[in-house]
C-alpha cells in the first residue's frame, strides 16, 4: 500500500549530530545502504521534531495534526540508478500523538513508539525531555539558539552543514519484518537551517555501549530549522536484509 503524500509546518526542528566511528555506524545498517562518510566520519544524530497541521497533501489546515516527535538517525549513501544517492536511516522515531502511534508504517511514515516530552522554550532558548513508554528510548537536550556554527569538525561552516542536511532528504524506516526499507522524501520550497549551541544532550541510543564502544559518537555541532512548510512524498524503497548486520 501507498503511503499518502503529506504536508505540514516544521514548527521547529533540532538536529543534534554526532562524529561517530565509521564502523559502528555500518554495524547498525542493513546492505545495501553504508554510512555517508565527512572528513572521515560517519554523521549521525537526534532529530527533535514539533509537526503542525500535517495532513494528506490537499486536506485544509484545519484537520492537521500537531506532535512532538524524536528520531535517531544516521547519514547513508546507497547505489542508485543514476549514481551515489544520499538519504537517512531512522533506527527509532517516538511521538507523543497516538495517530502517529497508531497508524505509523502504514498511513504514516515510519513505526513510532508512544513517548512523553517535557518542553520549555523561549525565542531563544529550549529544554525538551523526551522518554518512551517502554522504557527503550530517552532523550534529553538543553540548547541556545546561536548566530554562528562553531567547533564542528564535520562541517566547515554553516552553509556546508546545510547543504549536506538539504541533500540527505530521503528517510528510511524498517516496514515490519517484510525485508522492506520504506522511503519518504522531504521537500520544501524554504529550506534554512540556522546554528544550535547545544549545552547538555542525553541519548540513550548514543549512550549505548553495545552500540557504540567509548569514544566512537562524539558530540559534534548542533542545528535547528523553525517554521518550515514541508511535505512529504513517497519514495521508491529499498530492499534489504532486515535480520543481518551488514558485517562491515
Amino acid at each position: 500500500m501507498r503511503m499518502p503524500a503529506l504536508e505540514g509546518v516544521i514548527e521547529r526542528r533540532l538536529l543534534i549530530n554526532y562524529r561517530v566511528d565509521p564502523q559502528a555506524a555500518a554495524r547498525l545498517l542493513p546492505m545495501p545502504l553504508r554510512p555517508q562518510l565527512v572528513n572521515g566520519q560517519a554523521v549521525a544524530g537526534i532529530c527533535l521534531l514539533r509537526l503542525e497541521q500535517l495532513r494528506p497533501v490537499g486536506f485544509p489546515r484545519l484537520v492537521g495534526q500537531r506532535s512532538e516527535n524524536v528520531a535517531h538517525r544516521i547519514a547513508v549513501e546507497w547505489d542508485g540508478e543514476v549514481g551515489v544517492e544520499h538519504g537517512v536511516f531512522i533506527s527509532r522515531r517516538d511521538s507523543n500523538s497516538m495517530l502517529n502511534v497508531a497508524v505509523g508504517g502504514r498511513l504514516f511514515p515510519g513505526v513510532h513508539h508512544k513517548a512523553t516530552f517535557e518542553v520549555a522554550e523561549s525565542d531563544h532558548e529550549i529544554t525538551i525531555d523526551a522518554r518512551s513508554r517502554d522504557g527503550e528510548s530517552s532523550v534529553a537536550v538543553r540548547a541556545r539558539y546561536v548566530d554562528h556554527l562553531e567547533g564542528s569538525k564535520l562541517f566547515q561552516n554553516l552553509a556546508a552543514a546545510s547543504s549536506f542536511f538539504e541533500r540527505g532528504s530521503i528517510g528510511f524506516s524498517p516496514r515490519g519484518t517484510d525485508g522492506t526499507l520504506e522511503a519518504m522524501e522531504l521537500t520544501t520550497d524554504a529550506w534554512a537551517v540556522g546554528p544550535l549551541l547545544v549545552e547538555h544532550v542525553h541519548s540513550s541510543f548514543f549512550e549505548s555501549p553495545t552500540r557504540f564502544p567509548q569514544g566512537s559518537a562524539v558530540l559534534d555541532c548542533g542545528l535547528a530549522m523553525r517554521r518550515v512548510p514541508v511535505a512529504w512524498h513517497e519514495a521508491r524503497p529499498v530492499m534489504v536484509d532486515l535480520a543481518q548486520e551488514s558485517g562491515r
